[in-house]
């Protein structure tokens, strides 16, 4: 099986929600935008670093450019499960996302030998190039529950509510999700917000009604900050 790749240039924004604010705000969200057909469906992701946490420690620090690797699966992945490799680059507030689809053996024939599949596209070979300039090894498992909605008028327009997000730094396999820590409080909802272009005026009103304000969230940074207190 050959790798699909694809690539999204977008941008992000991300919101924190309350139980209640949630609850309140997708009941009305459901009125322009559709669930996708997955529902709420668990997203696991391992993300690579170099020995001394160049590539977290350089995002935090909030450069005009920041890169990150991950390899990510949904669901509980098996053997012969596809995965995917993932350079994710920010500029500007610009999220470039750049992206191979291949089987989890495969996967780890590359992560874990180097050895190559044959006939890598062109994304395999700019993550190999990654991997050549950066001493990458897998440092944090990250997953959460999601659920991801489409606008209705334009499927463009995303929007994703994660909960239960969770990570540990041992036992780094896509394989197991137990063992972990929590990041949010319990009920609380990161929502993302994902637009190519101008974000639609009906939602930025319903932004303005729930008094929803965005805000500055990282997954992996978050947990890494966390780590550093508790050290």
């Amino acid at each position: 099986m050959g790798q699909i790749q694809k690539v999204f240039n977008r941008y992000e924004k991300k919101f924190l929600l309350d139980e209640k604010t949630y609850h309140a705000f997708k009941s009305e969200l459901d009125e322009y935008m559709d669930e996708d057909e997955y529902g709420l469906h668990t997203i696991r992701n391992i993300y690579y670093d170099t020995p001394t946490d160049e590539l977290i420690r350089t995002s935090i620090e909030g450069p005009k450019y920041k890169e990150k690797f991950r390899v990510r699966c949904y669901g509980t992945p098996t053997y012969d499960s596809m995965c995917f490799l993932e350079i994710k680059k920010k500029y500007k507030g610009l999220v470039n996302k750049r992206r191979v689809a291949i089987p989890m053996e495969e996967a780890e024939q590359y992560l874990i030998c180097g050895k190559l599949p044959s006939n890598p596209n062109q994304i395999f070979k700019e993550i190999d190039y990654f991997f050549s300039h950066y001493p990458l090894e897998p440092k944090r498992y990250i997953a959460y529950d999601r659920i991801a909605m489409f606008g209705k008028e334009d499927p463009e327009f995303r929007v994703t509510f994660d909960i239960n997000i969770r990570s540990r730094d041992t036992n780094l396999t896509l394989y197991s999700d137990e063992d972990n820590e929590y990041l949010l409080d319990k009920g609380t909802r990161l929502m993302e917000v994902k637009i190519s272009d101008a974000m639609p005026l009906w939602f930025a009103r319903l932004l303005s009604k729930y008094k929803i304000y965005p805000t500055s969230f990282s997954k992996y940074g978050n947990f890494y900050k966390k780590q550093l207190k508790e050290a």
